[in-house]
């Protein structure tokens, strides 16, 4: 008898465990697919919001990485946090501003939730783009304009490195510091300049001189 008992709990352990297996999968493909019902039911039978791959990337980081703002909107229900950060160091809030899913990082800002935690920022990432809407979005919900990423870079040199002249007016009018330096001690004119783009430069330039 006792090794009858032994055997059906043995089963019932390695079939709860396929159970709790598959639903893992389904839950990390149902946020990477925006299948936001799917992803709902699982979470309702006690999926954990802040679930995560072998990348470390929790389900809210797929969903805002591939656009689907009702699905971030779900799990933002679900208390899952927009500050944890993958294997790369990126956050949720981050991936949505760095491919540019404006009505994502929306959610993100009215959710209230704080949405940087030291280091390369929403801001940084969406600066660096070139993504003039939701450059302005973070800039209306009160981002920190000149945070400091590793290398000291702030969203205003990020612009103007890369040309994005929109961005740079934006960080400019909100109050960016244009005299701030990165780790190589270029200012944001200097390291425009650098790569090409003189005018914004000269529009650096002439923002420090009016200070």
């Amino acid at each position: 008898m006792r090794g009858i008992r032994t055997l059906i709990v043995t089963a019932a352990i390695a079939i709860a465990g396929a159970a709790a297996a598959g639903s893992y999968e389904d839950a990390l493909d149902a946020a990477s697919d925006g299948r936001t019902s799917t992803l709902a039911q699982l979470l309702a039978r006690g999926v954990d919001p802040d679930t995560t791959d072998g990348n470390g990337n929790n389900l809210l980081m797929l969903a805002a990485r591939d656009g689907h703002a009702d699905t971030v909107a779900l799990l933002l229900k679900y208390r899952a946090s927009p500050l944890q950060r993958n294997l790369m160091g990126d956050s949720a809030p981050m991936l949505a501003a760095l491919r540019g899913h404006r009505e994502v990082v929306q959610q993100f800002i009215a959710s209230g939730r704080p949405l940087e935690a030291g280091g390369w920022t929403p801001l940084m990432y969406a600066a660096f783009e070139g993504h003039d809407g939701i450059v302005a979005d973070l800039l209306a919900a009160g981002a920190t304009i000149d945070a400091r990423a590793p290398n000291r870079a702030t969203a205003l040199m990020l612009a103007a490195r890369n040309g994005h002249a929109e961005a740079v007016a934006l960080l400019l009018g909100a109050g960016a510091d244009p005299t701030l330096t990165n780790d190589r001690g270029q200012s944001a004119a200097e390291w425009a300049l650098e790569n090409g783009n003189d005018q914004i430069a000269a529009q650096i330039r002439a923002a420090t001189a009016s200070r």
